[in-house]
C-alpha cells in the first residue's frame, strides 16, 4: 500500500519544516557576517612601502649578455635546425664555446626567445678589444636576423675581416629593433681567438 498524504497533511508537513529551514538557515548565514566583521583591516601604508624600491632593483648591465627577451644566447661553432615539440623549426648550437681558431671559417651566436608580439631585428656588431693594428671602434664582422611573430630561435654569423680572424679578444654588441641605434643595445657577448687548434 503507497504511502500518500492528503492536500492538508502536504501543508501541514511544509509549516512544520519551513521554521527548520529557517532557523538553519540563519545558523549559515548569521556566522559569515560575524566572521566578516572580525577580518582585519590593514593600515594605510605609505606609497614608497609597496612600491618597487629603488635599492631593491638591480641596474641591467648592457655589457654583460643581454636578458629579458633571450631565453638563452650562447656562441658556437656551428648549429642545427631540429623540429620542436610544437612542430617548429628550433636553431640550436653545435660546439658551444667562447674560444675560437683563427681558421674559423664563421663564428655563430644561437639564441631562443620568449614568446614576442611584433616582428623585430636582432643584429650583432663585432668590435676588437685591445688587439694591435685594428682601432677598436672599428667593426670587423656584423650581421642581422629578422624575427618573425612564429619565430623563437635564430642566429647571427659573423665571419673573419679577411682571410682568416686576427688572433685576440672581440666583443658583439647585440641590438634589436628596427636598426641599430644608441637605444637599441641590449647586451654584449665576448669571445677569444687563439692561433693554432
Amino acid at each position: 500500500m503507497p504511502l500518500t498524504l492528503a492536500p492538508q497533511g502536504v501543508y501541514q508537513t511544509w509549516h512544520m519544516i519551513r521554521p527548520l529551514l529557517i532557523a538553519f538557515t540563519a545558523l549559515i548565514v548569521e556566522p559569515a557576517s560575524i566572521w566578516a566583521g572580525e577580518l582585519p583591516i590593514t593600515k594605510n601604508l605609505p606609497i614608497p612601502e609597496f612600491q618597487n624600491r629603488p635599492e631593491d632593483a638591480k641596474p641591467y648591465d648592457f655589457d654583460a649578455p643581454p636578458q629579458g627577451m633571450f631565453r638563452s644566447i650562447t656562441m658556437a661553432e656551428g648549429f642545427e635546425e631540429e623540429l620542436g615539440f610544437r612542430q617548429t623549426h628550433e636553431i640550436v648550437p653545435v660546439k658551444p664555446t667562447e674560444r675560437f681558431t683563427a681558421d674559423t671559417p664563421a663564428i655563430f651566436i644561437v639564441f631562443a626567445l620568449h614568446q614576442h608580439y611584433q616582428a623585430f631585428k636582432v643584429f650583432g656588431r663585432c668590435f676588437p678589444e685591445g688587439i694591435v693594428g685594428i682601432e677598436p671602434e672599428t667593426i670587423v664582422s656584423e650581421d642581422a636576423m629578422h624575427m618573425a611573430l612564429e619565430d623563437e630561435s635564430g642566429y647571427l654569423k659573423l665571419l673573419p675581416p679577411k682571410e682568416q680572424w686576427t688572433p685576440g679578444r672581440y666583443k658583439v654588441e647585440i641590438h634589436a629593433g628596427e636598426q641599430v641605434s644608441d637605444m637599441s643595445l641590449i647586451g654584449t657577448m665576448r669571445f677569444t681567438v687563439v692561433t693554432g687548434k
